[in-house]
């Protein structure tokens, strides 16, 4: 039977828990409490907060490698656009929070690793009411990348039509918190034995990966990438197609599986990975099942833009 405890007592049992993953926090910050700490045993959320138990929240995430913050504006623009969207105002002023980002990776005394911003709904109660809520919450952490080896980029990697069907259209433009089907996706493709999952709407148009935007190189040599009706659009790959532009010709429209599989090249496009080549779908050949130039280059010119105009950290 668990015991009723004192506060010293349950304080000192919740410190001594053990917690998976510990080890990769940098740092972080929580606006109720106003401080940058980088003890992350400490690094809890209320239950209550509307973010933790209905989803009700936005994030993003953004990478610095060598001790360079990429992208930092985009994630800025499209985290007012999803708090917009939600009808959610943080609890303190965006130039403030584009000041914590910078200060909680530097908190962290790390060259490389990721920086997430969670904006929550804030604590007040269990129920689904946003009134429920005085004030949203804050949340800034600090924690270690995980580059994707080398071998990925020279070898290719699987991918698979995931029977988890793309988010629908208002829902997919937001970045929220739910990420329950973006979960089920990764989740089968584990089961199955590919490495990333594609999902595809209603018309059976591909959407998105669970985590990355999805492109192709067609037979015409054209970079086409799938309209975001039912897929969010993804700041590295508005990005790499901002870079790219002056050298191939730049399509957005919907691209069906029959496409995908006759494409020259299906290019996963994402913050962590940059630009990774598909060599194989749903088990079959792409091309020569062999990475392609354009993933290549897209990789090539991420890389270099982030050691150009990154923020030094």
């Amino acid at each position: 039977m668990a015991q009723v405890v004192d506060r010293a007592t349950y304080l000192e049992a919740m410190l001594a828990a053990p917690r998976p993953g510990m080890e990769e926090v940098h740092a972080f910050y929580e606006h109720r409490v106003g401080h940058i700490c980088t003890d992350s045993a400490l690094m809890l959320m209320p239950w209550d907060d509307h973010l933790v138990h209905r989803g009700d929240g936005i994030f993003e995430t953004m990478k610095f490698v060598d001790r360079r913050l990429y992208q930092l504006e985009p994630h800025m623009e499209r985290m007012q656009r999803s708090c917009e969207a939600i009808f959610m105002t943080p609890p303190c002023a965006w130039d403030e929070i584009r000041t914590l980002v910078l200060e909680v990776a530097r908190a962290g005394g790390r060259d490389t690793g990721m920086v997430r911003v969670l904006i929550g709904r804030g604590p007040g109660g269990f129920g689904i009411y946003p009134s429920e809520c005085p004030e949203a919450s804050l949340y800034v952490v600090s924690y270690d990348l995980h580059p994707k080896a080398e071998s990925v980029y020279e070898k290719g990697v699987t991918a698979f039509r995931s029977s988890i069907p793309a988010k629908q259209s208002y829902l997919a433009a937001i970045k929220s918190i739910d990420y329950l089907p973006n979960v089920l996706m990764k989740h089968e493709a584990e089961e199955k034995g590919y490495d990333f999952p594609f999902c595809f709407d209603g018309n059976g148009l591909l959407a998105e990966g669970a985590t990355e935007n999805v492109c192709i190189v067609s037979q015409e040599g054209k970079l086409v990438i799938p309209e975001f009706t039912n897929a969010l659009a993804g700041t590295t790959l508005m990005r790499a197609v901002d870079l790219i532009k002056g050298e191939m010709p730049i399509v957005f429209k919907g691209v069906s599986e029959d496409e995908l599989l006759e494409a020259r090249e299906v290019i996963i496009v994402g913050t962590t990975g940059d630009a990774i080549p598909v060599v194989r779908f749903n088990g079959k050949p792409i091309h020569d099942v062999k990475p392609g130039p354009v993933a290549r280059r897209l990789r090539e010119m991420l890389r270099k833009d982030l050691r150009e105009n990154g923020i030094p950290l």
